[in-house]
Order: C-alpha cells, then structure tokens, then sequence
C-alpha cells in the first residue's frame, strides 16, 4: 500500500520508576514482527531487521523464506524466487514500500537476490488483500520497506563488513572462493526533528560454485528399457557483484502534513563460467554393448557405449542489470478527521543476460575425431562414467572445432559457438491518490475511497550470433596464452577437461561473431504495454463487541485493464509482420477482513475476497509462428495470446491466534481458493485466412490448430497453517532467552489443464512447507539453528531445445546457523557485534527426475556450505 503499514509499538516496557528494559538483537525483531501481525487488519506476516541495516541473511529472499507458509527456489544456492503457500513465484506479487516494482527477469515475479538485506528494514507478507492493495498477487503480496528516518526518530551511523568463504572451493581455476560484503547505514533528523535523512549502502563482491550433472533426458532403449540418452555436466563458478543503495527524505511540513522521498538503485552484475563435457550417448551414433548391461525394472543403470563423440565445452554467461525505484509521498492527516495521501511512484530494469557457447572436440563435422568408450553407471546423483580412451585436456587431441556438426545451417556451414543476449527493458509509473474521514461512534470507524494508474511497458529483444574461428578455419588447436589450468570433472568420473576464457577469446578476434538471419530470432521479441485504472470504496471497522473489538474492513476495488502486445508473426517462406493486438477488461474485487480480539489476547480472523495475478508476459506476446504442416495436412502454430485474461480466484481465509502481549504467538491458518480461470497451454483450433500462408496446391481451406496459453476453468488451492513464535520465558523464567519461531503448512491444489483433461497439481507447488529457528540470546551472546523443507514439486525447466519442460524437482531441507556476540554497555567495545554464519550445512543438493521415473535423475546440483564471519558497528 502506499500508506505507511501499522508501526510497530515499542517492544521495550518501561516500570514506574522509568527505568528501561531495552530488548536488542534477534528477539527485538520478533516482537516487531509479531506486533505488526498482531495489529493488521489483514492476515500478514512480517520479518524486521534485527537492528536498522542488520538483517541476518544475503538477501531478502532468504529472510522471507523463513517466514510460516513461504519457501524459496533456489539459484546456484540462492533464494532467488519466493513461494507463498506452496504456489507458483508467478501468482504473486511484489512491491517496495507499497509501490508495484518492475522484475529483472522476463516475468513478473521479482528476483529477491536482487535486493541486498542491508538496506531493508522490514518486509511485510501480505496474504489476505484489501482494497485499497491495489497491486495485490492471488496468493499473497511481498511488500518490502525500506528506513523512515522520522519514525526512527533517533541519530544512527552503522557500519558493517563481513568475509564470505565458499567450501566447494575453486571448481573452476580462475574463479574464488572468497569474497566479502560491505555495508553502511547512516540515520539522523535535523530542524527541530522536522527533517529525516536516511541512507544505506550495501556492496558484495561474492563467488558461488557449484557441482552439476544434467541429463539430455532417457531414450527408449533395447526392449523398451529406458536408457540415458546424452548428458551434459559442469563445473560452475559464479562472481556476483553486487551494489544496493538506498535512501529517503521526509519532511514534517506541519502537525498535519509529511512529504516524503524515498529511492532504491541496484547494480547488478553475475558473471558466471560453465566448463563442462557433453557426451551424446543412445541419441547419436554411439553404440550401446548388449553385453554387460544391469538392469532395474524397465531401467538401464549400467553399461558399456563405444564410438561416444563428445563435445568440451566452455560457455560464459554474463547478467547485468540496473534497477531504480523510487517515489513521492504526500500524507495529510487533519485534527477534524479528515485525511489524504497522495503518492507517485517510478521502477524501471534494464537487463542484459549474455549467454556465451563455445565447443570443442576431437574433429570437425561429426564422425571424423577420436571417439571414445564410456562405462556407465546411472544412479541417486545422476549417470558417471569411466573413460577408457581419452584425455579431454590434451590441447593437441582437443581442439576449437563444432564437433558433431551441429552448425550445418549457420551461413558458413559450421558453428564453433553461440552468442545470445536477451534485453530486457522493463519501465513502470504508478499513482494513487486517496481521501480519508474518520467517523465516531458508530460501526465503521473511518471511510477511505481511491484512485489508482498504472502504467508498464515490459519488453524483449534478442541479439544472437553464430561464433565462428577467425579466418574461416574449421578447427584450431587452442593458443598457448590462452591455456588455462584444466577443469576437474571428476564428480562423473570424466577428469579433467580443456579450459579457457571464451570472452577473452571472443574479445581478442579468436572468434568472429556471424549474424543469425533466421527469421526465428526477431519473431522472439516483444514488447507488452499494460494500464491498469483503479477505483475503491474502503471502510474501517473497529467496534466493541461486549468485552471484545471487532476491527477489519470492508470495500470494493474496481479495475479496468487495457493490454497491448507489439511483436512480429513468423511467417513461413514470407516475411517477418510487425503486428499489435490487444484486450480491454474490467475486474470488481470485493475484500472483506474482519478481527475479533478477545481480552484473552486471542483475535479470530476472518477474510473473504476475489482475487486476481495478471499473467506472465511472456505468455501475452503476439508473436506467432506456423506454416502448412506437411504430416497433418493443416496449417499449424505456436504462439502467445495478447488477449489472456488474469489467473481470478475467489478465496477465504480463517484464522485463530494466541497472543503472549507483543513477545509471541501461536496460530492456525485455514485457507481455501477456487481458481474460475487458470492458463494453461492448450493446442485448440485457428483460423489461418486472411494471414500470409504457403501451402501445396489445391489447399484452400485455412483453419488449422495453435498452440498457446488459454484461460480455463482452474481448479482449488486450499489448506491450514500453523505457525508461531514462543520466546520460552512465558513457559518459565528458567528458559529466559531460549526461544523458537516457524511454522509449518499443507496446501492441496489441482487444476484441470484442458478441457475433459484429468487434474494435475500446479507447476511449481509444494504440498508440505515447513521451517523454523530455535534461538538464544541473552547477556550479549547469541546463537541460532534454521531448518526450513520444502517437499517435492513439479518444476518448470528450460529443456534440451529451449522449449520448458516439467520436472519433478525433490524435496530439500536447508539449514542454517549462526553464533554471535555483541559487546554490552559500559564495554570498551560498546556498540561492536561479531558473528559467525553458516548457510547450507547439510550440502543439500537441488534434484530433478522426471516425473514418474525415480531412478531418471534430470539434474543434480551440489552448491557446497557458506561460511561468513564479520562485524557490525553502531554508534
């Protein structure tokens, strides 16, 4: 929202004589945290900086995942993506300091390693919408805070560095294991407190390495066995650099008037290395031995392939991306009851992720180089091997080729490599405007009524290249000052492995870059514009119900919705036609929350609302490309559809929470959505006439098939959450200091992917979530153990041709820890917290098979623990 989120009361009681008990540290974040739960109007859950600047994790992504109902998809080890009760990143939203913010990736959801945990102060889960949440997710909206220096209300300079090991080691030569991050936090209020300046400062400069076996997928082999068809692993190290700033002015213009400014600028930088050896097994000309073969139910698991061609390869991947966001709030709030806000907020991304392939083998052209024979065995971490023949770090044996001719319909007849960088230009303007008259006496304690626009222009352009070898060689053994110490692949027993720099190669002429003409290239942009108008009717409740409150609210949101997609149709053996389609639509969204608090500090919840998440872009690009289908004899497509109408849900919600003052709760959440339109992809009938179509002679009738996203009937989300956070004090004073929080929750979903098909879960979700933390922290020392599971879930996979696949990705229990101890009052050191940090302490590899197929490992990714060590200093 753009209104200020309820502040937290004080969480430090003062006695009679005015002497204070000051609560510091991870405990104070807590009371925090419960407090804003425990006075919302909404069902929420909120996590708060431990101290300003001071959050205890890499990035808000981790944070968030710790929250009851959430959990995260992980990215080369970290939180990039988060899931709100079980669901898809994609049904929900995200906005900072109640604005709706533009998204890194090509998709809506907001990439959380993007935000660096130093300069957020507080982030808030918003799993219930009111009316006046105007950009509100189906499943939940992350809001993200950031300081107000006139509500700190105090002088803060902090400063932070901490020192960042990776115990997977060097998995390539030239890459780190070590790294650091440093932080700095500055707070203060001038011209008699009329005044608030805020800033943070927040820079990492991190590795991540990585492990990862990944299969081409499993061929039908001799008897209809399955059997691995190719594989390609590697060893990835990745360099984040990574720069976060943040800073707000707020102005007390009068008793009744408070201007505020606020901003956020990231500069994002991943740059990664992927060395790895690709082995076309049963999908090539390798030959399988019939000889020697182990065998489990319908599963090869072992055997002997000879004439195996493999392709070495060196890819680099390079993601750069600037993010700003910020806004004017303008808060007027009158002694006569009257009130007003007005607020202006602007984000925008510019992202570019290069992907850099090149390949090397033993010959050019396919089934001219060495080959080699590979025994295998197939089993829990994916397929190793025991080369019998080769070594793939032999610069004379191992050359700068395209192996098995994969480049035959490049211009030149060959390809050495690939170079493609996708642009992404994501811009976004949003106002809202609202009037406010408290009332007394009555049921409704105040009226709220609202505008709001929303303005996004979300677009894609592709730039690819065929990379070729300068000079139109065909191969090249690789240049002395290029050589590199070898990649170890030993993880699947394939040693080690021919290793350079390809950028460096690419920037110093080795390669040439040859433009791709193809048709396909262009036909992949986009460019999706969006305005959303809203309006809403808002009321407030807060009357006495015998010795209880009923608080909560009631209203309407109305929006009307105009899209437009710009893109280009594929056509066959015609050219390329720009075209811009559209739709226009309206939503009326009711929202009820209502809040019974009992004397006893119980409050029952109850929520009731029509929901809504507008779909991927993606999936509402124009671009189609088809032809005449030779085998079926009809013209067929593929294609997004720039008329897709929103994911829509109607949704209750049903909570009973135990409150121990603002120190701790216990709760249970029930919830329940029936989804009225889901999108799915869908191969349905079309209407080609009228469009540019080659087909043989004689064909004149033009109606044929496409396939792309549709709305259907949807399905049901539905499940409980229990949840809390229990400081032990209130069990005994004998436990003072020990605590836990977490929670666990259960969500059962299906939808109906097609018309007349069977149920099927939704991709992406968990049925069982569950985490939590058992702390101590008492006399200045501290220490923290956090286990959060989710269990297996049906992914969504880029696959061999670039398409997406489903996977079936496996359950996964993450732990964490940290130790601490902050020097107390009266010290030299007052004011000086060290602490030690471990993250992944259990290697908790990320697994994929396919589904149904156990023993089919599709990925294996092992991401090593993380070890960090630091300060912080405030004064």
């Amino acid at each position: 929202m753009a209104q200020e989120a309820p502040q937290a009361d004080s969480a430090a009681p003062q006695d009679e004589s005015a002497n204070t008990i000051v609560v510091t540290g991870f405990r104070a974040a807590l009371e925090s945290a419960v407090n804003v739960k425990k006075s919302a109007q909404t069902i929420v859950e909120s996590v708060s900086a431990e101290d300003i600047g001071k959050l205890p994790d890499a990035s808000i992504g981790e944070s968030i995942a710790r929250l009851p109902g959430l959990t995260s998809q992980r990215l080369f080890g970290r939180a990039n993506s988060i899931a709100i009760r079980g669901a898809s990143a994609d049904l929900s939203s995200t906005t900072l300091n109640g604005r709706p913010q533009t998204s890194t990736g090509e998709q809506r959801n907001v990439e959380f390693d993007q935000y660096p945990a130093e300069v957020v102060n507080r982030v808030d889960v918003y799993k219930t919408p009111q009316a006046n949440l105007i950009h509100q997710g189906l499943v939940g909206t992350v809001d993200i805070r950031t300081i107000r220096p006139l509500d700190y209300g105090k002088r803060l300079i902090a400063v932070g560095a901490r020192g960042v090991y990776a115990d997977l080691g060097k998995v390539n030569a030239d890459s780190k294991d070590k790294g650091y991050r440093l932080t700095g936090t500055y707070v203060d209020q001038f011209a008699g407190d009329s005044i608030g300046v805020a800033l943070s400062v927040a820079y990492s400069d991190e590795p991540y390495q990585s492990e990862e076996f990944e299969a081409w997928g499993y061929a039908d082999g001799p008897n209809g066995n399955k059997v691995i068809g190719g594989i390609k692993p590697f060893g990835v190290s990745t360099q984040l650099k990574r720069l976060g700033i943040q800073g707000a002015v707020q102005y007390r213009a009068s008793d009744t008037l408070m201007l505020t400014f606020d901003g956020f600028y990231g500069d994002f930088k991943d740059k990664q290395i992927k060395r790895g050896i690709e082995f076309p097994l049963f999908w090539s000309g390798a030959q399988l031995s019939p000889t020697g073969l182990e065998t489990e139910g319908d599963f090869i698991k072992g055997g002997t392939f000879s004439n195996v061609e493999a392709v070495v390869n060196n890819h680099g991947y390079e993601r750069t991306s600037t993010i700003f966001s910020g806004g004017f709030n303008a808060k007027y709030t009158g002694d006569d009851g009257w009130s007003a806000s007005f607020d202006f907020g602007y984000s925008r991304t510019d992202r570019s992720e290069l992907s850099l392939e090149t390949n090397a083998g033993t010959g050019p052209g396919g089934g001219v180089g060495a080959t080699d024979t590979l025994t295998f065995v197939s089993g829990k971490k994916g397929t190793r091997f025991t080369s019998n023949q080769l070594d793939y770090s032999d610069v004379n044996a191992i050359v700068l080729t395209d192996p098995l001719g994969w480049g035959g319909g490049a211009p030149l007849g060959h390809q050495e490599g690939y170079y493609n960088d996708r642009i992404i230009d994501d811009e976004l303007k949003s106002y809202q405007l609202e009037v406010g008259k408290e009332l007394e006496g009555g049921f409704f304690s105040k009226i709220s009524v609202g505008l709001g626009y929303t303005d996004r222009t979300k677009s894609k352009t592709p730039d690819e290249y065929f990379l070729n070898l300068a000079g139109g060689a065909r191969q090249l053994v690789l240049p002395q000052e290029y050589r590199m110490s070898a990649t170890d692949l030993s993880f699947i027993g394939a040693g080690p492995i021919l290793s350079y720099d390809p950028f460096q190669l690419l920037e110093d002429g080795v390669y040439v870059r040859t433009l791709n003409p193809s048709k396909d290239v262009p036909a992949k942009a986009y460019a999706v514009t969006e305005r959303v108008m809203s309006a809403y009717l808002m009321a407030d409740i807060k009357t006495p119900v015998g010795a209880s409150e009923l608080t909560g609210n009631i209203g309407v949101l109305a929006q009307n919705t105009e899209q437009k997609s710009r893109g280009f149709i594929n056509l066959a053996a015609a050219s390329l036609v720009p075209t811009t389609r559209g739709d226009n639509y309206w939503d009326i969204l009711p929202s009820m929350n209502l809040s019974l608090r009992l004397p006893s500090d119980i409050v029952f919840r109850l929520a009731a609302a029509r929901e809504i998440q507008r779909p991927r872009f993606e999936d509402m690009k124009v671009s189609l490309d088809y032809g005449f289908n030779t085998a079926s004899g009809i013209v067929t497509g593929t294609g997004g559809n720039p008329n897709l109408r929103p994911y829509r849900a109607w949704a209750a919600d049903f909570n009973i929470e135990k409150y121990f003052g603002t120190k701790g709760y216990l709760g249970l959440q029930l919830f329940y959505k029936k989804l009225q339109s889901y999108v799915y992809r869908e191969t349905v009938p079309f209407d080609y006439n009228g469009l540019p179509v080659v087909v043989p002679p004689g064909v004149t009738d033009l109606r044929g098939t496409i396939t792309r996203p549709v709305n259907g009937q949807g399905g049901k989300l539905y499940g409980f959450e229990l949840a809390g956070t229990v400081p032990f004090d209130v069990v005994t004073p004998a436990l003072d200091g020990f605590g836990l929080t977490g929670g666990v929750g259960y969500t059962k979903t299906s939808i109906r992917p097609g018309v007349g098909a069977a149920a099927e879960d939704l991709p992406d979700y968990s049925r069982w979530v569950a985490n939590g933390t058992l702390f101590f922290e008492k006399w200045g020392f501290s220490a923290r153990g956090s286990v959060r599971y989710r269990s297996s879930f049906v992914g969504q996979f880029v696959g061999f041709g670039g398409e997406r696949e489903l996977r079936r990705a496996l359950s996964e229990t993450i732990v964490d820890g940290q130790v601490g101890y902050e020097f107390q009052k009266g010290s030299a050191l007052e004011g000086v917290s060290l602490f030690l940090q471990g993250q992944n302490l259990t290697d908790e590899p990320f697994v994929s098979i396919d589904p149904g197929a156990p023993l089919q490992i599709r990925n294996y990714q092992s991401y090593g623990r993380r070890f960090m060590a630091g300060f912080n200093y405030r004064f």
